[in-house]
């Protein structure tokens, strides 16, 4: 009975939730891994971008003029990501801003001499823990290229991570996922990696994954969505532990799928 009932409100949110039909098939047509879903998973990800977009609240900054076809934009490669784990996954928190470009976060921190700083980096996206994604439209206007490079994806990827408390690389696993192959995986290739970096080498992947573990998973979540074949040459255990995660091959095998353990 309680299953009927969630199914009704599912469908009655879904229903009263306009999404125009031509920005519907304009921004599946913007990126790579959303081109060569099946018509099954397109109908899947179409329910969750409704859902997604009644669930959370948009908020323009800096007197940005926020349109629906901007909102879309986010929401279905945020969605995307969410398409085999469910929108559940995404709970806890409401609000999503949008900067025309780049934002200062006005952060304070204290050092390990006790001086307090407050950090004045210009950031293009940044999630708060159980707070809002924040996201600079500059930087994700163009998003569509599949360079390895996708704030909307590198941020809700860190939401994803924050479901265990702070993002440190290890979100919650599915039932039937391995705890150890997951930490075995992301463990060595983060350390190898940091050693690449470290030694100046030139890397097709962004160094900034070389920050933290947190950085690192959503670095390559990133590439793992826009250039999946990328992760699978360098370090295919982490490719077989986010093809498990994400229950997707990548962009660059869309027809087959990998189904996440029940959980």
């Amino acid at each position: 009975m309680l299953e009927r009932y969630k199914r009704w409100r599912r469908d009655r949110i879904v229903a009263r939730v306009q999404i125009d039909e031509h920005e519907w098939r304009r921004t599946l047509r913007r990126f790579p891994f959303t081109r060569g879903l099946s018509a099954q998973d397109k109908a899947h990800l179409r329910e969750l971008t409704a859902l997604f977009l009644h669930e959370k609240r948009f908020t323009a900054a800096h007197r940005l003029k926020l349109t629906q076809a901007m909102c879309l934009h986010v929401a279905v490669q945020a969605c995307t990501l969410i398409l085999n784990l469910g929108l559940e996954y995404y709970r806890g928190w409401s609000e999503i801003i949008i900067y025309p470009a780049e934002f200062v976060p006005r952060h304070r921190y204290m050092d390990e001499t006790g001086v307090v700083h407050e950090g004045d980096e210009p950031y293009a996206g940044e999630a708060w823990l159980q707070g809002p994604v924040i996201l600079s439209w500059a930087d994700i206007a163009g998003s569509e290229y599949p360079d390895g490079v996708n704030v909307v994806i590198h941020e809700f990827a860190h939401k994803l991570d924050m479901l265990n408390g702070s993002a440190n690389g290890f979100p919650p696993l599915h039932k039937g996922m391995s705890r150890e192959a997951w930490s075995n995986a992301f463990s060595a290739a983060y350390a190898d990696f940091c050693a690449r970096v470290e030694r100046g080498e030139e890397t097709m992947i962004d160094p900034y994954a070389a920050e933290s573990p947190g950085e690192f998973f959503a670095v390559f979540s990133e590439v793992f969505f826009e250039i999946p074949d990328l992760v699978r040459e360098e370090y295919s255990q982490v490719y077989e532990q986010l093809a498990l995660f994400y229950g997707t091959l990548g962009v660059g095998n869309q027809e087959s799928e990998v189904s996440p353990a029940d959980g």
